[in-house]
């Protein structure tokens, strides 16, 4: 089987279907566990860090882990980089069969951080044929001592930072990115779209990234949007997304120089309410299921909850397009392009 940590809505998920491949996710929050249901994933709800690995002894082929991010992102108080450290020595604790999680969560400042490390304990009791990792880029010093953990175990390793607008997601989203395997040799997935359009490796045309316009139907522009966080909160809150983005838009169309038609947008913020902390630039709030459609995820997807709780599990996504691209590598199961972006 392939398991999926921390798995929300499911957009790894999604991406394994476009591969023929089917998980099992865990995932503690009971809104996104009903999306997945609906959607037809399986589903233990559960707390990830206190479930058992050894119900998965010699059962896992894949594993996929996309740990919370509140305490590395920028949308929030970053204080995962301050309890970095104690990460660190949590994975290297864990690697080498110590479960020391416990005496070192004591002394974060950010409860959540340890979630980081929590793929460890897995991998050493599991020891899947394959495994994909994603956070954001603040993580990727982690994600660095992983791969050389992982290594000394015989395994292929490529870590690095990648743009999901390269893999045909109209979403300028940069993550921290690790790719392993037992049984081939992996680097990071072939792209399909570049900024400006550009020759590929054996000469091939790539085509320009999908703009943000594009995918919403607003018509021609020539930058993708910006990343979709979550934010908001769980019972509602400031909704991330909302009836903002029409005259936002409207305005745009008037005006081609503004930002959304004219360079990559900045990060979307779900508790701020306007772009970039930027006043200035205008706000551009988005329904969910602009959000959904701007993270890959096919139309009329399921989600459970009101419009906080499911802006909530988009923006946390990983669009599924992006997810494909990666599970690629490590499974040796090429992504069938779309043909073109719905509008």
């Amino acid at each position: 089987m392939i398991v999926d940590l921390f798995a929300g809505p499911r957009g790894w998920s999604e991406g394994l279907r476009q591969l023929g491949l089917t998980d099992i996710g865990l995932e503690w929050d009971w809104n996104a566990c009903k999306t997945a249901q609906a959607a037809g994933h399986p589903v233990i709800q559960c707390d990830v860090a206190q479930y058992p690995t050894a119900p998965f002894i010699d059962l896992v082929l894949g594993l996929i882990a996309s740990a919370p991010c509140q305490p590395w992102g920028k949308s929030g108080k970053r204080l995962g980089l301050l309890d970095q450290p104690l990460v660190h020595q949590a994975v290297h604790d864990l690697a080498h069969g110590r479960d020391t999680r416990a005496e070192l969560l004591a002394q974060c400042r950010d409860k959540r951080s340890m979630l980081a490390a929590e793929p460890m304990r897995w991998l050493h009791d599991l020891r899947p044929e394959w495994v994909c990792l994603e956070e954001v880029p603040d993580v990727l010093p982690l994600f660095q001592q992983f791969a050389a953990i992982l290594r000394s175990w015989g395994y292929s390793v490529w870590t690095g930072v990648l743009n999901a607008a390269d893999y045909g997601v109209p979403q300028a989203r940069r993550r921290a990115i690790l790719i392993a395997s037992r049984i081939r040799a992996v680097t990071a997935p072939a792209p399909t779209h570049s900024e400006h359009g550009a020759a590929g490796l054996f000469g091939d045309d790539l085509p320009r990234w999908i703009t943000m316009a594009e995918a919403l139907g607003w018509g021609y522009t020539d930058r993708p949007a910006p990343t979709v966080t979550g934010g908001g909160t769980a019972t509602g809150g400031a909704e991330p997304f909302g009836n903002a983005t029409r005259r936002a838009m409207r305005a745009a169309m008037d005006n081609r120089r503004h930002w959304a038609w004219r360079k990559p947008a900045p990060t979307i913020s779900g508790t701020v309410g306007h772009v970039g902390g930027k006043q200035a630039e205008g706000h551009l709030n988005l329904s969910p299921e602009e959000g959904a459609r701007l993270q890959t995820f096919r139309p009329d997807y399921p989600f459970h909850g009101n419009k906080g709780q499911v802006s909530l599990q988009i923006g946390n996504a990983v669009p599924p397009r992006f997810a494909a691209h990666i599970v690629s590598v490590p499974t040796g199961i090429p992504v069938q392009q779309p043909e073109e972006v719905a509008a």
